[in-house]
């Protein structure tokens, strides 16, 4: 059964709490704030773009969740609020993590495509996670700002995720997965700017979608997350 999570932050992002399977290989999929879970580690996922049909029932979000919980790691799914052009779908992420935080010890990141983008920046802009896995980043969100000179207030706008790379603390752990064949977006120049700073870098001879791929994808993504997130692992 599943139920929605109203997000914090008033901009009506809504997500689904995907439950580790338990020993008997049960598991519940609620979206109730009292969930009862035993994990004590969460990824929040973030879906690809809202206004290209991405959302969080994408299958590369789902694949990467039932890996998740054969490991024993809860999973948040959730959607973004209004469009926002990338600052506010950023907010929203930043949102899912505080509500993990607050039931969790440990929360990392997750995102494919515009997702991977958003969760790259917000790991850059202040998510207190322990480690940040990206398939299919673009390096740019939204537009250039018309008057480059305008201070920077939050209001709606692109993100620079090759500028907000060097941002991220370095005790959060990157891990940047793609394909080979990605010609839907910028993915060599946010490769690239990773790579330059040591972080896990993971081809896959696929396109954009890793059609038929996505069991590869979510033991890539697991098995990078699921050491940062275990209980004996300093903070």
């Amino acid at each position: 059964m599943s139920e929605t999570i109203l997000l914090p932050g008033g901009r009506d992002a809504r997500g689904t709490l995907d439950v580790a399977t338990d020993s008997d290989g049960a598991a519940a999929d609620t979206g109730t704030d009292d969930a009862a879970t035993a994990a004590d580690a969460c990824v929040v996922a973030c879906p690809p773009h809202p206004q290209h049909g991405g959302h969080r029932g994408d299958q590369r979000l789902r694949a990467v969740s039932d890996e998740l919980r054969e490991r024993g790691i809860d999973c948040l799914r959730f959607d973004y609020g209004p469009w926002d052009g990338g600052r506010g779908e950023r907010t929203d992420a930043l949102n899912a993590v505080a509500w993990a935080n607050e039931r969790y010890d440990r929360v990392a990141l997750f995102g494919f495509s515009f997702g991977a983008s958003v969760a790259l920046s917000a790991a850059a802009h202040g998510a207190d996670v322990v480690a940040v896995a990206a398939l299919a980043p673009d390096a740019r969100l939204g537009t250039t700002r018309a008057d480059p000179e305008t201070p920077d207030d939050g209001s709606i706008g692109g993100i620079d995720v090759v500028a907000d790379l060097p941002k991220i603390p370095e005790q959060i752990g990157v891990q940047v997965l793609y394909g080979t064949r990605d010609d839907v977006v910028d993915v060599g120049a946010v490769v690239d700017a990773a790579r330059t700073r040591g972080h896990s870098i993971v081809e896959f001879a696929a396109d954009h979608f890793f059609i038929g791929q996505a069991g590869k994808v979510a033991t890539a993504v697991a098995e990078f997350l699921e050491p940062a997130l275990q209980a004996d692992v300093p903070r």
